[in-house]
């Protein structure tokens, strides 16, 4: 049977991995939010290379499948990622030019259909959803009318965001377990100790 004490051990130290990785996005998202440009380019490099090795997998895995009826689905499937990949690695800004302009479209039409929606339905969350609705639109239309200059800093913006968020997140896991774990290892070294004997019982026991 596993050691309590050793078994907190580890889950203490695997929460503290946690925990400092969770500081290092942080530290990232940090600098991010300076150097958006920066961001913006490892984002577009980071996704370039996510592709091309997702394709070469795709196509490993094709390749060891074929003979079956999804073999040629499998294969240009990892072709296009490929494709993809090296595409945008040859052109980050490009891309960047691209999706931040696709960005800017999905803002638009999520914006005008919450607003269409909510003013429809009118239903609990109007309000809610209206504010929602104009926050998109007015998103969507800054990001288009700054375009392309703005695709040198919208995608490195929210990456950086993401980055800082789900750094918080994982300290809040990371410091949030270890507390835990440490509770419990002092409940269960409490629950271990023996009982101190009191007055009466020693009188007990020597009568």
């Amino acid at each position: 049977m596993a050691d309590p004490v050793v078994e907190g051990k580890k889950l203490s130290r695997s929460f503290g991995r946690l925990a400092l990785l969770g500081t290092l996005l942080v530290v990232a998202g940090l600098v991010g939010l300076v150097y958006t440009g920066v961001a913006t380019l490892t984002s577009m490099l980071l996704f370039g290379w996510l592709l091309l090795i997702g394709g070469l997998v795709g196509l490993l895995h094709a390749i060891e499948s074929r003979g079956s009826n999804y073999f040629w689905l499998g294969v240009v499937v990892a072709a296009l990622n490929i494709a993809a990949g090296v595409v945008v690695l040859h052109h980050p800004h490009g891309t960047a030019e691209a999706l931040t302009m696709f960005a800017a479209l999905l803002f638009l039409t999520g914006g005008v259909f919450r607003l269409v929606g909510s003013v429809v339905v009118r239903g609990p969350q109007f309000g809610w959803t209206l504010l929602q609705g104009a926050f998109g639109l007015l998103l969507g239309l800054l990001v288009l009318f700054d375009w392309p200059h703005s695709s040198l800093y919208v995608l490195g913006l929210f990456f950086s965001l993401a980055l800082l968020f789900d750094g918080l997140g994982l300290i809040a896991i990371g410091v949030g377990g270890r507390r835990i774990v440490s509770m419990v290892s002092d409940q269960q070294a409490a629950g271990e100790l023996p009982d101190t004997p009191t007055e009466e019982d020693q009188n007990r026991s020597g009568s």
